[in-house]
C-alpha cells in the first residue's frame, strides 16, 4: 500500500479473476445490460475508479429468451449501414431474435459501456451463448443472481 501526495489510499489490487455466469431466461433487457455493465465496470468493488478495469468476466446463457417490454417485438428496431449509398439496413427485434439473438445483448451492453479503449477492452469480458452450453467451466464461474 502506498500513499500519494493528495493523501489518497491506493491499495494494491489482487489478480484474482472473478467469473460470474448470468442466465439472460425471462430477464428484462435493459434491467440485465445495465446491471452487467455496473459489474464489468467494477463498481460494485470499493476499489473501483472509473479509469481503471476490474478482473472480471461474465458469461451469459440463454440469450434467445431474453424478454422486452411492452410492443418492443415488432417496434424496436436494429440499423445497420455498410458505407454505401442505399446500404441503410433495418431490422426488427423479432428477426434478428431469430436469426442471431446474441447480437441484441451485446448491442445494448456495448451502449451502457464507455465509447473509448476502456470501454472495448471491457467489452471484450463479456462471453453471450444462446443456449445453456459454454466452455468455461474449467473457470470455476458463480451464478450470479439479478432480480
Amino acid at each position: 500500500m502506498e500513499i500519494n501526495q493528495n493523501k489518497t489510499i491506493i491499495s494494491s489490487k489482487e489478480n484474482t479473476v472473478k467469473w460470474y455466469i448470468v442466465d439472460a431466461k425471462n430477464q428484462n433487457l435493459g434491467r440485465l445490460s445495465s446491471k452487467i455493465a455496473y459489474i464489468l465496470k467494477n463498481k460494485h468493488s470499493i476499489e473501483y475508479l472509473p479509469y481503471q478495469q476490474g478482473n472480471t468476466h461474465i458469461i451469459i446463457i440463454n440469450s434467445k429468451e431474453i424478454n422486452v417490454t411492452g410492443k418492443k417485438h415488432e417496434q424496436k428496431t436494429y440499423k445497420r449501414h455498410s458505407g454505401r449509398p442505399g446500404g441503410l439496413k433495418v431490422e426488427t427485434f423479432e428477426k434478428l431474435q431469430n436469426r442471431m439473438p446474441n447480437k441484441i445483448i451485446e448491442h445494448a451492453i456495448r451502449g451502457m459501456l464507455p465509447k473509448n479503449s476502456l470501454g472495448r477492452s471491457l467489452f471484450k469480458k463479456v462471453k453471450i451463448y444462446t443456449n445453456s452450453i459454454h466452455p468455461h467451466s474449467s473457470q470455476k464461474p458463480v451464478y450470479l443472481n439479478i432480480h
